[in-house]
């Protein structure tokens, strides 16, 4: 599954700089595949099956509050026990995205494939 940023969140940011996939953004914000990955040239979307380009501009998933794109989102899997935004989070709003499932062993795909060694 993936982590979501509810609107209860006070766009403290503190999440931001946690994440291991660049998932995170800030309300608003264009967000690109790319972004702190070693994805090139043309992707498809871990939960959307949608192709494009991984530098190409996706639209923000919020416009008012941090937001966590769902196809860059592991929970940290491969990376650390828990999700990192929800240990940081002052108001306890990141949490599970209940239309978004996926197992351990599809979020350690989702890991390896994000951060390609070259």
């Amino acid at each position: 599954m993936a982590i979501m940023i509810t609107d209860e969140c006070i766009n403290c940011g503190a999440c931001e700089p946690e994440c291991p996939n660049n998932a995170i953004y800030e309300g608003g914000a264009e967000w690109k595949f790319s972004d702190g990955t070693s994805l090139k040239g043309l992707v498809t979307g871990f939960n959307s099956n949608k192709q494009v380009d991984a530098d190409e501009e996706q639209e923000p998933v919020d416009m008012d509050v941090y937001f966590i794109a769902p196809d860059k989102c592991t929970e940290c899997v491969g990376f650390h026990e828990e999700p990192q935004c929800a240990a940081v989070c002052p108001v306890d709003c990141c949490v599970d995205d209940p239309d978004i499932r996926e197992s351990e062993e599809n979020l350690l795909k989702k890991k390896d494939l994000l951060h390609l060694v070259s």
